[in-house]
């Protein structure tokens, strides 16, 4: 399902067309490199870079003897120029191109994820000022706390996104390095001065220092944003889930026309989209801590990252590019119930506006404790009686000592609660909409 629904460009851009045309772009880079140098014939580059090709099938083919894919890969390259094929890859290294050709594989998939985020936050600025002034409960704990509005919620989801975008933008930057250093990041047999003509070309800084690869805390560090980026979208999807629930209904994730919510209850109208996308964070979390495991390896290189990150990183991008476009989809065609956010304010007959009480009183009673117990000993009785607060604060003789009836019912305005959301969207999203 996941596949069916990964853009197109994601798609692609891990398969092994594009990761053998990467290596093979890396590879007539250095041979350019070297030529210039005068280390390779330079009567040799214009038959490479004219030749130089392979076949998918070939190279599977030429792996299944030689257990090793950039040596399958060099061979197929090789049989396709002729002789001046011994000039590719020459003072070279497997990592020098698996490592190169990964940092851009994650940079591309870093844009594309970076354009589902711009995305979704246009989608959830639009929703904020939608319903800018739209009155609902907040809740902590679970329970009824005080007035907000939906706009708020959607501006909070929308400046968490925000963050996420300048995350993204920071651990691409962070990837986008290369390594043609050969053996042990020695330059041993390669002048420095190729991997800053590849790293150029390519538009990736050449790594200050490496080992036999590039250091895998980069890869860390782009795959624990991967995981923020994730547990965001949990966290939004849940809120929608919470709200869902039949005994809230604020919120409902839409549900199609011919849409079937259970085998044996034809009623259900269940956020299927939304719990899937909470399932599909737990992968995405899981795959960051293999990476973080990943920066540990034998001396100068081993292989034990290999044939993690050849799983993770592909996985990983495939499903935050999912998980944003399906969010997305969810917060344009999000289905709000106005009316059943009024009725959940006015559930607690008045309680959700104790704070402003207490505060009018706690200037005039003889301390704010006096103050706290007159408008708890109301609330409590209206919990365990099932009695409107309101009410019974109009009817207390100690409130009465100290307010008037227009002040007690100021207090149960929603207005007062409501006032500052424009100085906060100002802050959010700036003067211009």
């Amino acid at each position: 399902m996941i596949e069916r629904y990964t853009s197109p460009r994601m798609k692609s851009l891990w398969s092994d067309q594009n990761r053998f045309q990467k290596w093979l772009d890396i590879e007539v880079l250095a041979c350019e490199a070297q030529a210039n140098l005068g280390n390779i014939p330079k009567s040799a580059l214009p038959k490479i870079k004219k030749k130089a090709r392979f076949d998918v099938k070939r190279i599977a083919q030429i792996e299944e003897k030689t257990k090793h894919d950039v040596v399958a890969f060099l061979t197929n390259v090789a049989e396709n120029i002729g002789k001046e094929g011994r000039y590719v890859h020459y003072g070279m290294t497997s990592s020098d191109v698996l490592d190169t050709s990964l940092s851009l594989l994650m940079r591309e998939a870093g844009e594309v994820i970076l354009q589902d985020l711009d995305y979704l936050s246009l989608s959830l600025k639009k929703k904020a000022f939608e319903f800018k002034h739209t009155p609902m409960i907040g809740r902590t704990h679970g329970v009824h706390a005080e007035p907000i509005t939906l706009g708020l919620k959607f501006a909070l989801w929308y400046a968490e996104v925000r963050r996420n975008i300048e995350r993204l933008k920071r651990a691409i930057e962070t990837i986008s390095v290369g390594k043609i250093s050969g053996a042990v990041g020695s330059f041993s047999n390669l002048d420095p001065k190729v991997e800053e003509y590849v790293c150029k070309k390519l538009k990736l800084k050449p790594v200050p220092i490496s080992s036999q690869i590039i250091q895998r805390d980069r890869h860390a560090e782009f795959m624990i944003v991967l995981a923020i980026i994730a547990s965001s979208i949990e966290k939004f999807a849940t809120e929608i889930r919470s709200l869902q629930r039949t005994e809230i209904l604020e919120l409902e994730e839409g549900f199609a026309r011919g849409q079937k919510g259970s085998s044996a209850m034809p009623h259900k109208r269940n956020p299927i989209t939304c719990e899937r996308l909470c399932g599909l964070a737990r992968l995405v979390r899981t795959n960051s801590q293999a990476a973080l495991e990943n920066i540990t390896l034998w001396h100068e290189r081993d292989i034990s990252h290999s044939s993690v990150e050849r799983v993770i990183i592909p996985d990983s991008t495939i499903l935050v590019d999912y998980m944003l476009t399906q969010f997305t989809k969810i917060m344009d065609n999000l289905l709000v119930y106005p009316g059943n956010m009024r009725k959940n304010l006015e559930k607690t007959g008045g309680m959700i506006f104790s704070g402003r009480l207490l505060l009018a009183l706690s200037g005039k009673t003889p301390s704010k404790e006096d103050a706290y117990q007159i408008v708890q000993d109301n609330a409590m009785k209206a919990y365990s009686e099932s009695q409107n607060f309101k009410e019974l604060i109009k009817n207390d003789k100690r409130v009465k000592k100290y307010l008037s009836e227009k002040e007690i019912e100021e207090c149960f305005g929603l207005d007062y609660y409501l006032r500052n959301v424009d100085y906060i969207f100002k802050r959010v999203f700036g003067h211009k909409r």
